[in-house]
Formats: C-alpha cells, structure tokens, sequence
C-alpha cells in the first residue's frame, strides 16, 4: 500500500493528496514536519538516517522529521511519528514553520512545508532500525560548529531548521 501525503499551497492551505513517491519525484509541495528534541543537559537528539531510507539515508538530521497522512493534524502526526521513529513521545511546541525547495539522491525532490516543533525529553530512547541505524545527544554549540565544517553529514532539511531553532534558543 502507498503512503499518501498531503499537497499545500504556499500558505499551507491543503489542495489534494499524492502518493508520497511520485510527489518526491515530481517536486510537488506537501506538508511535513520537523522535530527537535533536547534534554536537560541542552543536547539535542539526533538520528542517523537507516540506509535503506528512500533519500538522505546514512546522513545525520534532527530527532524526527515525516509527513502527516491525509485527514491527520499534524501536530499529532508528530506525536506518532516521534513514537514509531524513536520510540518514545514528549511535550511538542510548534514554534515555526517553512518552505524550502532541494534536489536530492535517487532523482527525487523535496519540496516542504515544514512546521517545526520542539520537545524536552531525559529518557530511554528506542530506535527504529527501518528509519535510523544511529542516534546521538549532542551539544548544540558542538553541533553547530561540525555542521559548519561538515555540512554534507545532514540532511537539507536539518541545516535550514537547526539554524532557526539556534535563534528560538536564544530568545
């Protein structure tokens, strides 16, 4: 069976659904979502990518990050993804949204409306070895430096979010 995604306009107003392959391939915009987890110690939580993942795999990004199905809220797709990626789920706060555009491995695109949430969290953390093969707690400041010295270890997605969730910290 084919995952379905949801088609937006730039305002994220929904205005159909596709099958999320041909939607990468034809570089449609759909709705997603990113998440940042961080616990007490001001590490956030990222996940290697599974190999085996359609794009980006093997590459690092953010705690989750997926599309909401059709007839789905999307902070609730958050919560079930976060649930079935890392095992667990936490408190989410939506504090931004994007759009950006970015040419991928295996010719296909993404082109998101992405909302960003943010969550703490100091447990176990479980992975899915189907959508990562390594997960790590890393210092942000850390963090930051090495994706500016080795920005092709992460995703597009990540580089453009974890610089604007950078700003919502320091606020």
């Amino acid at each position: 069976m084919s995952e379905m995604v949801i088609l937006v306009d730039q305002n994220d107003n929904e205005v159909g659904t596709g099958e999320k392959m041909r939607i990468h391939e034809e570089g449609r915009l759909h709705r997603a979502f990113s998440i940042f987890v961080f616990n007490s110690k001001g590490e956030t939580l990222l996940q290697k990518r599974a190999k085996s993942k359609y794009h980006s795999g093997g590459l690092w990004s953010n705690t989750c990050c997926s599309h909401p199905r059709p007839g789905e809220d999307t902070e609730q797709a958050a919560h079930r993804r976060l649930k079935e990626e890392m095992g667990f789920d936490c408190d989410l706060k939506k504090i931004f949204a994007f759009v950006y555009k970015a040419n991928l491995d295996h010719n296909l695109m993404e082109y998101e409306f992405d909302h960003v949430f943010v969550g703490n969290y100091d447990g176990k953390v479980e992975v899915n070895p189907m959508e990562a093969e390594d997960y790590k707690w890393v210092n942000v400041k850390a963090l930051k430096e090495n994706v500016e010295k080795h920005p092709e270890k992460y995703t597009v997605w990540f580089k453009i979010a974890f610089n604007e969730v950078l700003k919502f910290l320091s606020d």
